[in-house]
């Protein structure tokens, strides 16, 4: 168990240093690595935690930096597709789901890395389909947060309004899907405190770290290692695509 929860801070700390500098992360990693200790549907919720306090305190530094518009749009779409996807979760999961999303990250990263992102911008109703898909796919498996981001690539976002804006949006989602998980999962979560404690050890620890990255990257480099962090874990969904 020590050697566990060792390798979980250490997955937490660079989460957290991720989801500084891409707006996604936590989830990503902590979910797939609860899982091998937990159900995937309580890995979920357990996963929940620590990216909510991760993604307040992103929110605390980078909040003057918000597009309100987008985050309004967007974000409203996202806190609705949240909560359906939450639902969803207490019932219903399987790997087809992992391919369908991994299909889509691994477009969307290739398409940041090759410039097309930059050509296609979503506006009027787009932004509540794009809102609504990446937040339901997240509160069904975890991992909503790179849908998102792969989303927000069709914006022109400077780095910082990017990652302001993706976590004012997560903060959004995360209030509306975390009440289902502890109302349907509490005592299963709560027994599980150690893993809450050491994932939100390491998250915070990374999200201050990262934060100092995200000040040294170039604006005009920036989308692109977005996209190569979607592409990566669009790879990863593949390869473990759920249970």
């Amino acid at each position: 168990m020590i050697l566990y929860l060792a390798v979980l801070f250490t997955a937490s700390l660079i989460a957290g240093t991720i989801a500084a500098i891409s707006g996604f992360g936590i989830g990503s990693i902590l979910t797939p690595l609860l899982s091998t200790e937990v159900d995937t549907k309580l890995a979920v919720a357990v996963a929940s935690i620590p990216h909510f306090i991760g993604t307040l305190i992103r929110f605390l530094r980078l909040h003057k930096y918000i597009d309100r518009s987008l985050a309004l749009s967007f974000g409203a779409a996202s806190a609705i597709g949240g909560l359906a996807g939450a639902l969803l979760n207490a019932y219903a999961s399987g790997p087809i789901l992992g391919y369908v999303l991994g299909t889509l990250l691994v477009f969307a990263g290739l398409s940041g890395v090759t410039g097309l992102a930059d050509r296609i911008q979503l506006k009027g109703p787009w932004k509540w389909v794009g809102g609504f898909a990446s937040a339901t796919f997240g509160g069904l498996v975890g991992n909503q947060g790179g849908i998102r981001s792969a989303a927000m690539l069709g914006f022109d976002l400077t780095k910082e309004s990017f990652v302001a804006t993706a976590t004012a949006i997560a903060l959004v989602v995360d209030g509306a899907r975390m009440p289902v998980y502890f109302v349907t999962q509490h005592k299963h979560i709560l027994e599980l405190w150690p893993f809450v404690l050491i994932g939100s050890m390491g998250v915070v620890a990374g999200t201050f770290a990262g934060s100092r990255l995200l000040d040294r990257i170039a604006e005009d480099t920036f989308k692109r290692i977005v996209s190569v962090l979607i592409f990566g874990l669009g790879i990863f969904m593949f390869a473990r695509p759920g249970q």
